[in-house]
Formats: structure tokens, C-alpha cells, sequence
């Protein structure tokens, strides 16, 4: 089965405006699929949307939603559409001690990182179910494996998201429906960039986007969670094996030289 015919026809992506999802959804477009793109901003989802229908042909439609609101999010699950793949990938990551997030933070974070992608999943997963073909991917972070200081939080929320990931991999597999979560370590997306991480303290160094989003795709179906990048694999791999205070200690030193912090 190809691949539109698989997860066709039509694939919404969550968080499309720019960096990763926009690397999902050029790569989702380039095989033929059409596109529901879901962000805020709604110039960057008019931009993108006509250059993918201009270089693949495909049809794109824009959904100008806050998904961690709960407007937002029901409109984004109202699309109307056939919906056969669903890419989550919209987040909130600040680097920060957690007392130092604020309460908004805190509840921000969850609504969008966890509630958001839960109820994506929920939403079109079962008609996907239901027509025995069809696939979710839920970006997740290798700071889902450990926790770790000043994205303590973050962490927390892509850990869900993985584990989520895990358990309806096997749920759904019977069915036809092909379930990933992928855990990227440093991309190199316009968040990435605005953070401004120390410069020769990156190890492995940053991914594009369009790694990430090549890669998850075809690994989608294949396994339930892949970490995108040989040397974040192997990385990850290692951290695994290591005593699990030693991976956080590790893990946390590493967050707070990256970014000249201390947590």
C-alpha cells in the first residue's frame, strides 16, 4: 500500500507553522497527501500552505487555532475531513526552573503538550480505526527518557506523550493503525535558534527539521519509538544504560550548559 493510500487523504498537522511541523508537512505533501495545517499564526499557514500546493499539487487548508485553548482545540477537531494521519507537534518548551515557571506556564504546558495531542489522538483515531488504516506521530523529545533540571516540566509532558505513544502501538496495531512517538534531541527549528544555546557546548549538534520529519515517517509503522539522528540514537541508547541518577545529573549538567543557566 502506498503511502497517501495508507494515510490518505488527508493528514493534519498540529504546530505546521514552522521548524518540525512544517517539515512534516512538506514531507507529508512530497507523498502526495493533503494537508490540514493547525497553528496560531495565521500569514506563516497561508504562506506555507501555497507553496506545498504549488510544489506537490496537493490540496492545503489552514486552521488558525490555539490548541491549548479549549476553543482552539475543538476547532481543530471539527475539521470535517478524512483524516488518516495526524502529526502532533505543537508545544510549549521553556527553559526554566520549574518555581520559576508561572502558574499560567504550568497550566499552559499541560493544555497543550498533553491535552492537546491526547485529544487529536482520541478524536481521529477512532475513525482511523474503524477504516483499518491510518497513523498518529506524537513528538516527543529524548527529554522524555530522564528527567532534567530547567525543563523538569517539559520533560514531564513529552514523557506522556511517549509512553501514550507506546501503549496504542500495540492497542491499535491489530487494527491497521500505525502509532510513533518521536523523540528528537536538539533541532535546529526557530525556537531552537530564539533560545540561543551556547555556541560548541551542543553534543550531539542540531538536527534540521527536515531530518526529523524524513526520518519519522519512514519509520512510522515500523517500530513505537525512534529517536531521529544517528547520534542522538546512540546517545539515548547510552543514557539508558546508565544508573538513573547518574542519567539525570547528566541530562540536567548538560541542559544548563547549553544554555548558560544554572538548575
Amino acid at each position: 500500500m502506498s503511502f497517501a493510500a495508507r494515510y490518505g487523504p488527508w493528514a493534519l498537522v498540529a504546530g505546521a507553522s514552522d521548524g518540525i511541523g512544517a517539515s512534516f508537512a512538506a514531507a507529508i505533501a512530497a507523498r502526495g497527501v493533503n494537508l490540514v495545517l493547525v497553528a496560531r499564526r495565521a500569514s506563516a499557514l497561508d504562506d506555507l500552505a501555497a507553496s506545498l500546493t504549488r510544489a506537490h499539487g496537493v490540496s492545503a487548508q489552514t486552521v488558525v487555532a490555539d490548541l491549548a485553548t479549549p476553543s482552539g482545540l475543538d476547532t481543530a477537531l471539527s475539521t470535517g475531513e478524512e483524516v488518516g494521519l495526524v502529526v502532533c507537534n505543537a508545544a510549549l518548551a521553556p527553559v526554566e526552573s520549574y518555581l520559576d515557571l508561572s502558574p499560567d506556564q504550568v497550566d499552559t504546558m499541560v493544555a497543550l503538550n498533553v491535552r492537546a495531542a491526547a485529544r487529536l489522538a482520541h478524536a481521529y483515531g477512532r475513525p482511523m480505526v474503524d477504516r483499518g488504516r491510518g497513523g498518529v506521530n506524537l513528538l516527543s523529545s529524548m527529554g522524555s527518557f530522564q528527567g532534567s533540571a530547567l525543563i523538569a516540566h517539559y520533560a514531564a509532558t513529552k514523557a506522556y506523550l511517549r509512553v501514550l505513544a507506546e501503549g496504542l502501538w500495540y492497542e491499535w496495531r491489530p487494527h491497521g493503525v500505525d502509532v510513533l512517538a518521536c523523540c528528537p534531541g536538539l533541532v535546529a527549528t526557530p525556537t531552537y535558534q530564539r533560545g540561543s544555546p551556547t555556541p560548541g557546548r551542543l553534543v550531539p549538534p542540531p538536527l534540521h527539521p527536515d531530518v526529523v520529519a524524513r526520518q519519522a515517517l519512514a519509520a512510522l509503522g515500523r517500530r513505537p519509538v525512534m529517536v531521529p539522528g544517528l547520534r542522538s540514537s546512540i546517545t539515548a541508547v547510552v543514557a539508558g544504560l546508565l544508573p538513573r541518577r547518574v542519567a539525570i545529573a547528566l541530562s540536567s549538567r548538560q541542559t544548563a550548559a547549553m544554555y548558560g543557566r544554572s538548575g
